[in-house]
């Protein structure tokens, strides 16, 4: 399509004459048929108003790219409530794979006979990509203000179960020996913190509503 027939295309969608686009774009009628019939292209000056009074990009204008344009609107006009549920299933179900690697570690060398290095390298992966999840969920879909700016209670949670967690960790390492194994309690503590930030903002959107 071109430029000519992509300007007359819009002047129709917006139910204007050819002389109402000449008077608000200040130029004569017979311009505006030159501009539609590609007799003539608009001077760069009046590309901004065209764009303006069509309510268009200049990409749009210029290449009729119209479906690149739509879909960066679409990324970027996504709500916060969107957004909130897309994070919230991303981490519930990094915390599914989190247990489906817990189980897998507990049964698979015992019950299932698997060598313990194999064994070992699926647990691995597993939480790799429960934590690629949980990564991606946070930052892709991540709230403009989040509630820990707004909620300093949520603070002194994090600040009180990181120190439980870390004196848990130490105690049960050193107890055990298993230092490569109790690194998983580290996992266990952001995940409690992921469901309590999730239970905070959850209330606050019921209070909102």
């Amino acid at each position: 399509m071109s430029l000519g027939e992509r300007l007359l295309e819009l002047r129709k969608s917006k139910h204007l004459s050819q002389e109402e686009v000449a008077d608000k774009l200040n130029v004569s009628r017979q311009t505006i048929s030159k501009w539609e019939t590609d007799s003539s292209t608009p001077d760069f000056d009046k590309i901004i108003p065209i764009c303006e009074l069509f309510e268009i990009s200049t990409d749009e204008l210029l290449t009729g790219n119209k479906e690149a344009t739509e879909e960066k609107v679409n990324n970027y006009s996504m709500s916060e409530e969107e957004k909130s549920h897309k994070r919230i299933g991303g981490i519930v179900f990094s915390i599914f794979l989190y247990f489906i690697a817990l189980a897998w570690i507990m049964t698979s060398v015992a019950a299932l006979k698997f060598d313990p290095v194999i064994s070992s390298a699926i647990f691995l992966l597993i939480c790799g990509v429960a934590t690629c999840v949980i990564i991606y969920s946070c930052i892709v879909y991540k709230k403009e203000k989040t509630e820990e700016e707004e909620n300093p209670i949520i603070k002194k949670i994090d600040e009180i179960v990181s120190i439980i967690t870390l004196v848990v960790y130490l105690l049960v390492s050193f107890l055990t020996m298993a230092w490569h194994i109790t690194w998983i309690i580290w996992i266990i503590y952001a995940l409690v913190m992921e469901i309590i930030k999730l239970l905070f903002m959850l209330k606050g959107d019921n209070n909102e509503k």
